[in-house]
């Protein structure tokens, strides 16, 4: 819709123009200050700019324009809101389907198979835990938040392929086989064991142990039979992780090994060697990394010829882009803010523009229960469990409040909150509003099918506001995911649901004269938290208790 309003003023005076939405729909519904900037070009005052302007319009059946105190506003005509109306009912699976920033795509060059990749696709890389427990809470936002981008830009006609980088050699692997060993010789065998300073701990351990046992037998538990332990016992981990985000409606498209990828380390390093930015000091291999920014040169393999954890993330880079994606993304956790320089430093070296991998960091979220910090599981050793968050609030609840609020902040909750079935909790307050339209038709017997042909134009301003919010879904799906900022979506959802609720509490809805087109309005509403509770993995529901 806006741009309509945008290439009609833009193709009347040839240039960009700064389109915004009032607070007050009654007043407009959308604005533009343009008569401002055009005020010193041709040294008229904006308000006589801007009511010349308005008077091209004259005659357009799409809006109507108006002058105030220099500002054009633009309201939508009814006639123009009910042909919109009836598109979106028409064809419900593409609401707010292709908008502003997938329009210019050809979805016939969306397909992943493409030797280029068209200039909309994207590899997104998310969680990426080690494969040495389950889930935590620190894991679950960027979870949540990668599967929530995936779906909104896939449903805006981005080609996205999800990814987790399992890092599955290295130190942490070996040291979780030794965890198991030990935990085996200690509660299964009732053997006395002394445990190194730092190992892994949990229930989840004794359960690997145990599994280990009826599948091996005790030979496994010897000393030369740790990197065999140590595979099981990751393979097994992330079963666990799979099943923990399965629950939550995650599923991954590809699981990358860094074990695997680590066959390409020379050609890797020879590569690097090219760029001249890569020299061998006190034996050890360093790359350049604080010519683009980074604290200090980075090691890349170790004097002994142990390649370092940088390298692993080199070598896993080189082969992302490879597949000449048009965008990569990482979503870390915000304690890496340090390690980006000297990645994409390594990634501008190997002769790739570091400008095409996009980082997001999530910051820190804390777990209240009763207004005091949850407790940790027992199960994990040291950490609340993703899978403990799932059993107490469910699956709709921790997608919702993991993206509600901007990850560039921290996120506080507590989950007593999001267990209420009232409107305190806002995943019940939206599917409230969504329940509540179905009710109506329900008790005007009637379907989406029997409203579609009624024409709105004729009710009061208060529905075609209404209709005209339901009807901006696109632009804030395109918003969030061109900014990265998901929570706008749940905000914007919320509101909806708020402006349903007003409405429906002020207006006669089923009985009155205009039941069809009232119906026809909050048709499109119902479509719009559906569509947006889907893109944030919730169903939404049409019958509720309260």
């Amino acid at each position: 819709m806006k741009q309509v309003v945008v290439s009609n003023i833009a193709k009347l005076l040839a240039r960009d123009v700064v389109i915004e939405k009032p607070k007050d729909k009654n007043l407009a519904h959308y604005a533009t200050p343009l008569a401002f900037s055009l005020a010193k070009e041709l040294k008229k005052s904006p308000a006589v700019i801007a009511n010349e302007l308005v008077e091209k319009f004259d005659g357009c059946e799409i809006f109507s324009a108006t002058a105030v105190n220099g500002y054009i506003n633009f309201k939508l005509s009814g006639d123009f809101l009910d042909d919109l109306a009836s598109e979106a009912l028409k064809n419900s699976d593409e609401f707010a389907r292709f908008g502003r920033v997938a329009s210019s795509f050809n979805k016939d060059e969306l397909s992943p198979n493409k030797a280029n990749q068209a200039k909309n696709s994207l590899l997104l890389e998310y969680i990426s835990a080690n494969p040495t427990g389950p889930l935590h809470i620190g894991h679950v936002r960027g979870a949540v938040y990668g599967d929530t981008l995936a779906r909104v830009g896939r449903h805006l006609g981005f080609d996205i392929k999800t990814e987790y980088y399992i890092n599955d050699a290295g130190n942490q692997i070996d040291l979780l086989g030794l965890s198991i060993r030990l935990a085996a010789r200690e509660v299964l065998f009732g053997e006395s064991v002394q445990y190194p300073e730092k190992y892994y701990r949990g229930e989840y351990i004794i359960d690997i142990a145990r599994a280990a046992l009826d599948k091996f037998g005790k030979g496994i538990f010897d000393e030369n039979e740790n990197a065999r332990l140590a595979d099981f016992g990751k393979d097994f981990v992330l079963e666990i992780i799979k099943k923990d985000l399965a629950d939550a409606g995650i599923f991954i498209d590809s699981w990358a090994s860094e074990r695997a990828l680590y066959s390409q380390l020379e050609p890797t390093l020879k590569k690097l060697e090219k760029s001249g930015e890569v020299y061998v000091k006190d034996g050890a291999t360093y790359i350049a990394s604080s010519k683009l920014g980074d604290d200090s040169d980075r090691v890349v393999v170790r004097d002994d010829g142990r390649p370092t954890y940088l390298a692993g993330d080199i070598i896993y880079h080189e082969d992302k882009f490879k597949q000449n994606y048009a965008k990569y993304m990482n979503i870390w956790g915000a304690d890496h803010h340090g390690y980006i320089a000297r990645l994409k430093a390594a990634i501008h070296f190997l002769g790739y523009d570091e400008n095409r991998l996009d980082i997001v960091l999530m910051q820190m979220v804390s777990l209240l229960k009763d207004g005091k910090p949850f407790k940790m599981s027992k199960r994990a050793g040291n950490s609340v469990l993703m899978s403990d968050i799932l059993a107490e609030i469910g699956a709709d609840a921790l997608r919702y409040i993991f993206i509600s609020k901007a990850n560039t902040s921290s996120l506080e909750f507590d989950i007593d909150e999001l267990k209420k079935q009232d409107n305190s909790n806002p995943v019940f307050y939206i599917n409230y509003a969504h329940a509540r339209i179905h009710q109506l038709f329900a008790k005007a017997n009637k379907s989406v099918d029997d409203v579609k042909g009624a024409n709105i134009s004729s009710l009061n301003d208060a529905a075609k506001n209404l209709l005209f919010e339901a009807l901006t879904l696109a632009e804030v799906l395109n918003d969030a995911y061109s900014s990265y900022q998901l929570h706008k979506l749940p905000d914007y959802l919320k509101t909806l649901a708020a402006s349903f609720h007003k409405f429906y509490n002020e207006n006669k809805i089923v009985g009155s004269d205009d039941e069809d087109a009232f119906l026809k309005v909050l048709a499109v509403v119902a479509l719009s938290i559906k569509t947006g509770l889907n893109l944030i993995g919730i169903e939404a529901k049409k019958i509720m208790s309260v």
